[in-house]
């Protein structure tokens, strides 16, 4: 098979959000997300890429967690999650912002974590 035809067959992930590149919420790559009913089943009118992200956030994880598993680009991921919260599908945790010293230790622990999911 040809690249040229390789390439044609993949999608690109801005469709996936309409061509829009910023998400209604402030998202932050340490921000974690979490299913709103973690029982239920993803809507079947969801685009697949969301009902994975849905099921995913069954367990609450970080938006760079949820990106680097389903193999997705961080943007098209800030929008998806935005749109999922939108529709109450899930939850979007107060993100710590760094300010005071017991949120730089959670963000240093988070960006050990992150180093060892990139390694």
């Amino acid at each position: 098979m040809s690249f040229r035809r390789r390439r044609s067959n993949r999608v690109r992930p801005f469709t996936f959000t309409g061509g829009r590149t910023r998400s209604r919420h402030p998202l932050m790559v340490q921000t974690l997300v979490s299913t709103s009913e973690p029982g239920n089943e993803p809507p079947s009118t969801l685009m697949p890429e969301s009902i994975n992200i849905y099921r995913l956030c069954r367990e609450t994880r970080s938006l760079a967690e949820v990106s680097a598993e389903l193999n997705i680009p961080l943007g098209v991921t800030q929008v998806l999650v935005s749109d999922l919260a939108e529709q109450d599908l899930v939850y979007i945790h107060p993100t710590i912002t760094g300010s005071s010293p017991s949120e730089n230790q959670v963000l240093e622990r988070a960006l050990r974590g992150l180093e060892r999911l990139f390694q």
